[in-house]
């Protein structure tokens, strides 16, 4: 069996700890490990290889997080942009064998009924087997609003129900045969893709075009044109609740799709008072708070109920039951063209990380950290003057036509306009204090002539 985990989105309702470039997939937040991780461990006894699909930035992401798990055989899908899990479960089927029976998991959601869990996979796969779509029905808890529902008689599916309202939802927790929708699946591809054809044959038909002309090396990328031609549109409406080979299979899994930091809380541990645990905190009567933020103390008198969120750049307050309503300060973040929607202070790259250090008008400082053996893009810019200080490590710099070492203590200059590109040649890491100099020192001025990543 493959696993096929979907690595869309950018959690908006989890800002500011999830961002674009570092969705709530990837923050560590469980033991020094991310709900993308705990996926893989959850799912590499039950399938023999695992299928990611992301777009380019996670990608990055992904890999690194696989390696540290020594995990390093991989199937990739890059997708430019998202048009929802249909066409992105289409186009990763069509990589994989017509008798490969996948297993769709998103990547971040939390299971903690492991023992269960594998129970259910395996009941699903037998279906599947046998020629069924297969969806997971997760057995409700409480009259949940913000997750759609799957009416059964026993495994049979008998419809799917959109987000209802309280007092619907109330109803279906009493009624007993409602489950919440999980967007977990199970299916063999040649099945999947036969329904596929039948009930979206516009989203086949244009998936099978972007697949074919895709670019392999060796990861597989769908071109930006390509997959604009593609109908955006849910697994749920284009195939399944459509389809007559749909099978359901009810699981008691203790599931959390970590959609907001309510749920966060709940799955947190927690002090004698209810609060989060924090290193750095310190709660005076305070009770049943989350408190996030290990980079300064956090301090809090007489309060209760509430959700701190503290990423250095960004600072969250809300009431708890009212988490929810963050999208809507990512939505005004968007609005103003911030990067706060999109970057921490420190940003991943595929060649290491930065950290934005001070950032005021006029200069940028950063710290550069560069993986051994990774080069940064061949490049110019425009409107800054770079200096390069390395801290550790001995890194090789480009300048025109030059190359040279810069060691520790040791700096170079990077004029306005000169080509440049900086690698790490040596096995240990490079640490470098960048102090850019210019009128404009956004990322948006760099200008790529050579890329070992394939990015523009």
């Amino acid at each position: 069996m493959k696993n096929m985990i979907l690595c869309g989105g950018s959690g908006t309702r989890l800002w500011p700890i999830s961002r674009t470039l570092m969705p709530k997939q990837f923050v560590k937040l469980f033991d020094d490990k991310s709900l993308f991780q705990l996926t893989v461990e959850r799912n590499r006894g039950l399938c023999d290889t695992q299928c990611i699909v992301s777009n380019s930035e996670q990608y990055f992401l992904a890999s690194d997080q696989l390696e540290e798990l020594g995990i390093t055989h991989n199937k990739y899908l890059l997708e430019p942009v998202g048009r929802n899990t249909a066409p992105a479960i289409a186009l990763a089927s069509m990589m994989l064998d017509e008798d490969d029976i996948v297993l769709v998991t998103p990547s971040d959601h939390l299971i903690k009924n492991e023992t269960e869990y594998r129970k259910v996979v395996e009941r699903a796969k037998k279906l599947a087997d046998e020629g069924y779509l297969v969806t997971f029905g997760i057995k409700p808890q409480y009259p949940e609003t913000g997750y759609g529902y799957i009416e059964a008689d026993g495994e049979d599916v008998k419809a799917f129900h959109e987000k209802p309202e309280k007092e619907r939802a109330e109803r279906y927790l009493e009624a007993g045969n409602y489950y919440w929708n999980s967007g977990m699946f199970c299916f063999r591809v040649k099945t999947f893709l036969e329904e596929l054809k039948t009930h979206a044959p516009e989203i086949y038909e244009m998936s099978k075009i972007a697949y074919e002309n895709a670019k392999r090396e060796p990861v597989v990328r769908i071109a930006l044109e390509e997959m604009l031609n593609i109908p955006e549109d849910s697994i749920d409406y284009a195939v399944m609740e459509k389809s007559r080979k749909v099978k359901v299979v009810p699981a008691d899994i203790d599931w959390s799709d970590m959609g907001s930091f309510d749920a966060l809380y709940n799955e947190l541990p927690k002090d004698a008072d209810g609060n989060t645990l924090n290193e750095k905190g310190i709660f005076i009567d305070s009770h049943d708070n989350l408190i996030i933020g290990n980079d300064r103390t956090i301090a809090t008198v007489d309060i209760d109920n509430l959700i701190v969120v503290d990423t250095g750049d960004a600072l969250l307050i809300s009431q708890k039951g009212s988490s929810q309503k963050v999208k809507k300060v990512v939505e005004r973040l968007r609005e103003s063209d911030s990067n706060l929607a999109t970057v921490h202070l420190t940003a991943h790259r595929p060649w290491g990380t930065y950290t934005v250090l001070e950032d005021t008008p006029g200069y940028k400082i950063k710290r550069i950290v560069v993986k051994p053996g990774k080069r940064l893009s061949l490049q110019k810019h425009y409107h800054r003057n770079e200096h390069w200080i390395v801290v550790s490590g001995t890194a090789e710099v480009q300048v025109g036509d030059k190359t040279y070492l810069v060691r520790p203590n040791e700096s170079t200059y990077i004029k306005m306009g000169e080509i440049h590109r900086l690698s790490n040649p040596g096995k240990v890491p490079v640490v470098l204090i960048e102090a850019q100099v210019g009128e404009y020192t956004g990322e948006d001025d760099i200008v790529r002539l050579e890329d070992d990543f394939k990015r523009n």
